[in-house]
């Protein structure tokens, strides 16, 4: 692997066991240092088309410039693609997703997302999630400053309060930080995380390559109910 790339990566997606098609989609693109998870919004219509689009639309950003225009060009390109998903007379309804994007270059990282699909960092044997849920039960632990417990509990808990393609404008959220050798990232949907408790996850970031690492995810979800689509991409130095 040259200098210039040095992360290795590894992307897997799987339907749901209740569902009757997959609304995830992923990109692994270490050449471009551009990875992302998107997770089509579940009880709309083609919320796998909204998701693949997602994707496509990141795959085709060019890559070019230094790492505050990459982070730009993303921006604008997710931007772009919520207004022309919005509701008009050929398209009616809601077709969105989640999104959650991972730009790497040198020592820099900037964590690019929407929704509630997630972005972890496992460094010095600690697991950290760096994205923060757009969602009614994250609001609520926020704003009303109910438990987990709680807010979980509200039947309205898993909706969403920022997509793509939703009827607001997009808002996305944005971290930067420095990498340190060693760091292992972790892309994710919800029907993945959902499955696996917070050490459970930590124990799998911990098993190898990123091979290692999505399968023994896999494996560990895959086990239990995983009635969502659920998606992984692990990125490591």
């Amino acid at each position: 692997m040259s200098p210039a790339h040095p992360w290795q990566s590894a992307g897997r997606t799987a339907q749901g066991k209740g569902r009757e098609r997959n609304e995830d989609a992923l990109l692994d693109c270490p050449q471009r240092g551009c990875w992302a998870v998107a997770d089509g919004m579940g009880g709309h219509q083609a919320g796998n088309v909204a998701s693949q689009r997602v994707v496509s639309s990141l795959a085709a950003l060019p890559g070019l410039g230094g790492f505050d225009q990459r982070i730009d060009a993303v921006r604008r390109c997710l931007r772009g693609l919520d207004s022309r998903l919005q509701p008009t007379d050929d398209l009616t309804g809601i077709v969105g997703s989640t999104v959650v994007v991972l730009l790497l270059e040198q020592g820099r990282a900037a964590c690019i997302w929407a929704g509630d699909s997630r972005c972890y960092l496992w460094r010095g044997r600690c697991l950290y999630q760096l994205s923060r849920d757009h969602s009614l039960q994250q609001q609520l632990m926020d704003k009303q400053q109910l438990s987990r417990e709680r807010a979980r509990a509200h039947p309205d808990a898993r909706a969403l309060t920022r997509a793509i393609g939703a009827r607001q404008p997009l808002c996305l959220e944005i971290l930067e930080f420095g990498t340190q050798p060693g760091d292992v990232f972790l892309l994710c949907s919800d029907g993945l995380y959902q499955g696996l408790s917070h050490r459970d996850l930590g124990t799998a970031m911990s098993a190898g390559t990123p091979r290692r690492v999505v399968e023994r995810l896999f494996s560990d979800v895959l086990r239990g109910a995983a009635l969502d689509d659920l998606t992984a991409v692990v990125v490591q130095r």
